[in-house]
């Protein structure tokens, strides 16, 4: 087995026992960068020098048992649009092309304090408006288990580089589904945590009251582990919850006799690819081959998730990026006769074309003629949804379906029809609406070899609930993650 086929635990486990060293694995790591990443396009920026001198460091505080932690050692990658000091956080977007935070991230300083090591930042949909990684600035990313398709978005560069093996685990963020659909995409693990429960210090804002960094990963276990790590009270940021129960590891249990599962119908309905509702159904019965008790239920209100999600997450995203104007830092335009019109030319310059379509829908949608018919609405709606869901979780542990509605589209199909990339996002805005936790496990490939993703999600804080059964699940069916030859998976 290559170094690059172990998962972040066995990695730090096998440091710790001296077969390896942190700069023999993030060598390996760089290499196989240099290797693959011209095909696939994870990362924006590779930080090898960097990385290479924090290499020695760690190594020096693992062997003095300062560092001792289950991701000691270990190269992460992290999202683009999560800051980090002195390295270059674009967003994926012209203007914030040259942009070097001077702070690290909350999330950032956590895997640091634990060993981690991080090798650079990964691809994204700019400003994380997107389903696919095709809108970034720096061209479009791709899936590694067949690179005719996408990896999903928007953190669809982290997705890919976990696949690829070009980092042991990343961190992405997620604001309806941005972690969860790449990992089903891209055949990985990935968790959007409760609303509150990873600092959002540092996390460049699309929508504030949706977004979430969360961790992808090989497997549950690693997880589990990353979340211990990156989730605590921070009094920076006023919607982060102190809580006492971080233990995630705990949970990694292979036990779910008597765990009520609910499965919605409404996840089941027209509009879903038989060969998904055939494996995701299939994952179902190996849970409840294992004593979990299962039962059909109506969810409702899900033909109203993705309008009211998309009018509160652009509103939230017109306030957001009202500060990208070019003039304390980023991309201004070269030429241009006064202040307005350096802002006009400035952001019409520097922005995408999906970026520019979701600030006019929010202005739109909060503009005084518009906010009661629209956005107020939506508001109502999403406390609607809340009320479905805690309704739901009064009789069930969980509830499972499908991460997306299909597996991943070939390149270049959904900017064609922004509409249907948007109705991608189907089976997972309403657990961002509703501030709940979901997580994303292979459970299975389509005809093509494109991997499928088995949807968990629980109740607020309920984390333990979801990374039981989905380990339950791992346990029965093993770990769907497979070594990739680059340049050489399926057809274009």
């Amino acid at each position: 087995m290559s170094i690059l086929d172990l998962t972040a635990l066995e990695l730090s486990a096998a440091i710790k026992e001296k077969k390896y060293t942190v700069e023999e694995a993030v060598k390996a790591v760089l290499q196989r960068i240099d290797q693959c990443d011209k095909e696939y396009n994870c990362y924006i920026t590779v930080d090898a020098e960097g990385a290479l001198r924090e290499a020695k460091r760690v190594q020096q505080l693992i062997d003095d048992k300062t560092f001792n932690g289950p991701l000691a050692g270990v190269p992460v990658a992290i999202k683009d649009n999560i800051c980090t000091e002195g390295m270059l956080t674009t967003c994926a977007s012209r203007i914030l092309y040259n942009f070097v935070p001077t702070f690290s991230s909350e999330a950032v300083i956590a895997l640091k304090n634990a060993g981690a090591v991080i090798i650079g930042k990964t691809n994204m949909d700019e400003f994380a408006m997107g389903s696919t990684t095709e809108t970034s600035f720096f061209g479009p990313t791709k899936n590694p288990r067949n690179p005719g398709h996408v990896p999903g978005g928007s953190s669809g560069g982290s997705a890919s580089a976990v696949a690829s093996n070009e980092c042991f685990f990343a961190l992405g963020s997620d604001t309806g589904g941005s972690i969860r659909q790449p990992a089903s995409y891209c055949g990985v693990v990935g968790l959007k945590p409760t609303y509150g429960r990873v600092s959002r210090y540092g996390l460049i804002a699309y929508g504030s009251s949706l977004d979430q960094i969360g961790p992808l990963c090989k497997d549950v276990s690693d997880c589990a582990a990353i979340m211990e790590v990156i989730c605590s009270h921070d009094p920076k940021d006023s919607t982060s919850v102190d809580r006492q129960d971080n233990d995630f590891t705990s949970a990694l249990v292979d036990d779910v006799a008597g765990m009520k599962i609910g499965v919605p119908r409404d996840y089941f309905a027209e509009g879903l690819d038989d060969e998904v509702r055939e494996t995701v159904l299939k994952a179902v019965d190996v849970l409840k081959e294992k004593g979990a008790i299962v039962e059909e239920f109506d969810l409702s209100l899900v033909d109203y998730a993705i309008p009211t999600y998309y009018t509160i997450a652009a509103a939230e995203a017109s306030s957001n990026l009202e500060r990208f104007d070019g003039i304390k830092y980023g991309y201004r335009t070269e030429e241009y006769t006064g202040l307005h019109n350096m802002y006009k030319k400035t952001r019409s310059e520097g922005f995408g074309d999906e970026v520019k379509r979701r600030i006019m829908l929010g202005s739109f949608v909060l503009s005084s003629g518009y906010y009661d018919a629209y956005y107020l609405k939506a508001l109502k709606v999403k406390a609607l949804i809340k009320k479905a869901f805690d309704e739901a979780f009064a009789r069930y542990d969980i509830i499972i379906g499908p991460v997306a509605p299909t597996t991943a589209p070939k390149l270049g199909d959904s900017l064609k029809d922004p509409i249907a990339m948007y109705l991608s996002d189907i089976y997972t805005i309403s657990v961002n609406l509703a501030g709940l936790p979901g997580m994303s496990i292979p459970c299975g490939t389509d005809s093509r070899g494109l991997p499928i993703g088995l949807q968990l999600i629980a109740d607020c804080f309920n984390e333990k609930n979801i990374i039981r059964a989905a380990y339950s699940y791992e346990s029965a069916c093993g770990n769907y993650h497979k070594s990739i030859t680059c340049g050489k998976d399926g057809e274009n």
